[in-house]
């Protein structure tokens, strides 16, 4: 599931941003989007948490994490990406079953069964706590990215002159 977000309405930011060269300006949004992603993770991290296995030694949460996008995908997009997501994705399972021990290296270990939990199975109904998570620190992410956005620019201004 993507989710694209057009922030409308901070004209006096957009002019700043215009007055940066390119790659400060890119090194500026990168660091703001981050901030807010950084509340969607927080908010996908509780959600796991209250989901936690107590017993078991794996804690999905703990490899929630936020990741910038490679350079081809910010182009292909027109624009910086930042995605939250979970360590190990979808790689730790095969038509086969488990490929065992593919993510222990991963910070809350092999927690490859994240996904049933999100998108649910045949037995179990889904979770859902990564939407979740998006639904409710959507705004706030908006709100934070914003006003890291417009900091961030007068950083760099302030660092060219």
């Amino acid at each position: 599931m993507d989710v694209t977000v057009k922030v409308e309405g901070l004209a006096n930011t957009e002019r700043k941003l215009r007055m940066l060269p390119v790659r400060i300006g890119r090194n500026a949004m990168r660091r703001a989007l981050r901030r807010g992603a950084n509340t969607i993770r927080d908010a996908a991290r509780s959600n796991f948490v209250a989901l936690d296995d107590g017993p078991t030694p794996e804690k999905i949460f703990k490899n929630v994490v936020v990741q910038g996008a490679s350079a081809r995908r910010n182009r292909q997009e027109g624009g910086v990406v930042m995605r939250v997501g979970v360590l190990g994705g979808s790689r730790n399972m095969t038509a086969y079953g488990e490929l065992k021990g593919a993510g222990k290296g991963n910070p809350g270990g092999d927690t490859w069964y994240w996904r049933l939990l999100e998108f649910g199975t045949s037995r179990f109904a889904a979770k859902a706590p990564m939407r979740k998570a998006m639904a409710t620190a959507a705004e706030k992410a908006m709100t934070t990215t914003a006003a890291a956005m417009d900091t961030e620019i007068d950083k760099e201004l302030a660092k060219l002159g």
